[in-house]
C-alpha cells in the first residue's frame, strides 16, 4: 500500500509544473526549436547526400540507422522523413519504410518543364537589373565551378552547378523563387541519377559561362536563348525514352 501511495504522490505531483504557466510554456519554447533544428538537420543531411549523388534512388532509409548517426529518437527521424516525402525526395510505404523516391519519366519532363518556365522568366528579369557587383558575384560562382570540374571533384562540381541556378534566383531578392528552384534541383538530382547518359559538367560549366556573359551584356534574349537551351541539353541527355518498347520486343532481342 506504501508503494502505491507513493505512485499516487508522484502521479498529482506531475501537472504542477504545467499549472506554473511561464515555466511550462519556456520549457515547451525551448524543445520546439531544438526539436526543429535537429529534424532540418536531418533532412539537409540527406538532401545534400542526394544532390551530391552519394544516395542512389530506391535506397532503404531506415530509421533506426540514421537515429544511431544522429544520435536522436527515431520519432525526429520519422518527421524528418515525412518532411523529405512532401518534398518529394523519399517515398513512404506502408510496412516498408522510406525509400529515396524513384521518379518517373513523365515527372522528369514536367520538372524540365516548370525549370525552364521559371528559369526563362528569370533571365528577362534579371538583365534589367543586374549589377556589376552581381556580375562579379557569378564569375566567382564560376571559378569555383571550374575548379571543382577540372580537379574531378564529382561531388562538389555537382553541387556547384546546380547552386549556380539558386544563385541566380537570388540575386533577384526573390527566397521564394530560390526555394522553389532548390526543391526542383533537389528532384532533378534524382532524376538525373536514374536517366544520365554521358553527360559531361565540362558543358554544362561552359554553358553557364556563356549565360553569365549574356546577362554581363545585358541581353535578354540572349539570356533567355541560352538558359533554354542549357536546360534542353541537360534533358536531352538524359536516356528518358525507353530503349524497349514492349515485352516480346524486350524477350525476342538477343
Amino acid at each position: 500500500m506504501a508503494r502505491s501511495r507513493a505512485n499516487l504522490k508522484v502521479i498529482e505531483a506531475a501537472p504542477r509544473p504545467r499549472r506554473a504557466g511561464p515555466m511550462h510554456d519556456d520549457t515547451l519554447r525551448q524543445a520546439g526549436p531544438a526539436h526543429d533544428n535537429t529534424t532540418r538537420r536531418i533532412v539537409d543531411a540527406i538532401t545534400a547526400a542526394i544532390v551530391e549523388r552519394r544516395l542512389m534512388p530506391g535506397t532503404k532509409l531506415a530509421e533506426q540507422p540514421i537515429a544511431d548517426i544522429f544520435k536522436v529518437s527515431r520519432t525526429l527521424v520519422r518527421q524528418a522523413l515525412n518532411q523529405l516525402s512532401r518534398d518529394h525526395l523519399v517515398t513512404l510505404e506502408p510496412a516498408r519504410g522510406a525509400f529515396v523516391a524513384q521518379p518517373g519519366v513523365q515527372e522528369a519532363r514536367q520538372v524540365f518543364e516548370v525549370r525552364a518556365m521559371l528559369e526563362a522568366a528569370m533571365m528577362k528579369q534579371l538583365c534589367a537589373s543586374i549589377t556589376a557587383a552581381q556580375i562579379a558575384e557569378l564569375r566567382r560562382h564560376l571559378r569555383a565551378e571550374r575548379e571543382a570540374v577540372a580537379r574531378a571533384d564529382v561531388a562538389g562540381r555537382t553541387r556547384l552547378l546546380a547552386d549556380f541556378h539558386v544563385v541566380l534566383a537570388r540575386l533577384l531578392g526573390n527566397e521564394v523563387l530560390a526555394q522553389l528552384l532548390t526543391d526542383l534541383l533537389s528532384r532533378c538530382s534524382l532524376i538525373a541519377l536514374m536517366y544520365q547518359s554521358s553527360h559531361a559538367a565540362e558543358h554544362s560549366q561552359d554553358e553557364h559561362v556563356a549565360i553569365v556573359d549574356a546577362l554581363e551584356r545585358r541581353d535578354a534574349r540572349a539570356a533567355v536563348r541560352l538558359m533554354e537551351a542549357h536546360l534542353g541539353n541537360v534533358e536531352r541527355k538524359l536516356r528518358l525514352n525507353p530503349r524497349v518498347q514492349d515485352l516480346a520486343q524486350a524477350l525476342m532481342t538477343p
